[in-house]
């Protein structure tokens, strides 16, 4: 028989033992825990889709996508780094163009339209400046703004942006971008028998290079109406009393050194012009503007807004601004 003594021994090592036991087997289960954790690996975000591929299993991109593979381009917008703005369905029947047109319309005017709808690089709308200029891979200018309306290119609505893609970003448009500029604001105004008096302001100013150049241009273009009801005739403004200074200075109010669409005409809103020290004043109902302090109490209204330059955009007006 065991005496006293050894029967508490022989407890307490039953007690240890079963501790001891009982320790190992829970720093068993940490360990195995840890390494089941470390075993785990987060699930990976699934892989971004090509913008060929977003166009080519959206329904509501179907249109584009028989442009884009009629015009031969679906691998070029598979690979390197793009900005596509894409008009869905939607955009293409408000721009009129079906799936009739798109497969008749010649390749070389259809492979220009796409690529005129796309940036070599990519531009998430949190980077977009509040209006500037950028290339095309058509190779003409897309005139892309950000202000309190929203996002455009063009004078176009964004109504989607930042569609992220594997190779760049899709940013879904209100409607197609159907007119690709072709002429400078000078070759405009020299082509439009209504800005015949402009024109001679602008021979005699001597900025025939500024506006035929590669800058980025808005002008508010008097026609000969407007002119002449200023009494500003081409006989008026090529008479040597008239100052060559005169006549810049009245060019240079008409003319802001960015793109400004009617998309980004926000009431009350002032501009600077060219002219030192002279700022425009915009209105939006109806569309117009004038000098701020100037002599016209009236505003000059935008009769014919958004006609796209190579180097800008020009809004008609019926007054010359003063």
């Amino acid at each position: 028989m065991f005496n006293k003594n050894q029967k508490s021994l022989n407890m307490k090592s039953i007690f240890f033992s079963f501790r001891h036991l009982t320790v190992l087997a829970m720093g068993a289960i940490l360990v195995l825990t840890t390494s089941c954790e470390k075993d785990e690996a987060p699930t990976p975000a699934p892989a971004l889709k090509t913008i060929t591929e977003i166009v080519s299993s959206d329904t509501t991109f179907s249109l584009l996508k028989q442009a884009v593979v009629r015009a031969g381009l679906a691998d070029d917008l598979s690979t390197g780094s793009l900005t596509v703005f894409a008009p869905n369905n939607a955009a293409f029947r408000n721009t009129g163009i079906d799936s009739t047109i798109i497969s008749t319309i010649d390749i070389d005017d259809l492979i220009a339209i796409l690529t005129y709808h796309v940036i070599g690089s990519k531009i998430m709308s949190t980077n977009l400046q509040s209006s500037q200029a950028v290339a095309s891979l058509q190779g003409q200018n897309l005139y892309v703004s950000k202000n309190n309306n929203g996002v455009f290119v063009n004078g176009i609505t964004v109504n989607s942006a930042d569609i992220a893609a594997s190779n760049g970003v899709i940013h879904v448009i209100s409607s197609v971008i159907g007119e690709i500029p072709e002429e400078s604001i000078a070759q405009i105004v020299t082509d439009n028998s209504d800005f015949s008096t402009l024109l001679a302001a602008v021979v005699k100013a001597d900025l025939t290079s500024v506006f035929s150049g590669s800058g980025n241009y808005t002008v508010f273009a008097p026609t000969n109406d407007a002119f002449a009801a200023a009494g500003l005739t081409p006989e008026v403004i090529n008479d040597p009393s008239l100052p060559v200074a005169a006549v810049v200075a009245i060019l240079k109010a008409h003319v802001i050194g960015t793109n400004v669409f009617a998309s980004d005409l926000i009431q009350g809103a002032t501009a600077p012009t060219l002219q030192p020290n002279v700022n425009l004043i915009i209105g939006t109902t109806p569309p117009s503007i004038k000098i701020v302090g100037g002599v016209n109490t009236d505003a000059s209204n935008i009769t014919d807004a958004n006609i796209i330059a190579t180097n800008g955009v020009i809004h008609v007006i019926d007054r010359v601004l003063r």
